[in-house]
């Protein structure tokens, strides 16, 4: 009988803790550079409707995106 791979709970499990791993450095890497502008992003963005800081941070947070996802890819 022919195994499916992905099924398998080892790679699910592994998935999953990849998946947590790289929303654990996003997270980690928006707060650091929350910190390093001079206001803080979100009060800036929701409170004041700064679209220009929003649409900034939205192509920050997708280059981080990408540089986790190729990290935990390989």
């Amino acid at each position: 009988m022919m195994e499916i791979e992905w099924m398998k709970p080892g790679v699910i499990v592994g998935s999953i803790m990849f998946a947590l791993i790289g929303v654990a450095i996003f997270w980690i890497c928006f707060v650091i550079v929350d910190k390093l502008t001079p206001y803080h992003l979100w009060d800036e963005i929701v409170e004041k409707q700064n679209v220009a800081l929003a649409i900034v941070v939205g192509a920050m947070c997708i280059a981080i995106g990408m540089i986790v996802a190729a990290a935990v890819h390989g």
